[in-house]
């Protein structure tokens, strides 16, 4: 079983092929096919690539599957001697992406 450890937006996940991940918003459309370049550690079960801090030409491929929204959060500012109160609510949007694949990309000549 392949696994990685990728970084998108800031933050860390850990993959597998197949897996459906939910990263921040991404400027891709539905079925577009992208690739995380930013692979920190990566392992085939019998040998492993840990980046120093990234593993040069090594790739994680996904699918975009679309668009959607995070649960809504709602806040509250409330100062009682003076009669206010504020409430608002905020709703993430995430893409979601399937992992299809990774791997070493060939280089140009081999």
């Amino acid at each position: 079983m392949k696994d990685a450890i990728i970084e998108t937006g800031g933050k860390q996940y850990q993959v597998a092929e197949g897996d459906i991940i939910h990263v921040e918003l991404l400027d891709a459309k539905e079925g577009d096919t992208i690739h995380f370049g930013e692979v920190l550690f990566a392992s085939d079960g019998s040998q492993t690539h840990i980046g120093q801090p990234h593993i040069p030409n090594f790739f994680v491929y996904g699918e975009v599957r679309g668009q959607v929204s995070g649960e809504k959060i709602t806040s509250i500012k409330y100062k009682r001697s003076h009669n206010q109160c504020r409430k608002w609510g905020h709703r993430q949007k995430y893409t979601e992406v399937k992992i299809t694949g990774m791997g070493k990309q060939k280089e140009k000549g081999e």
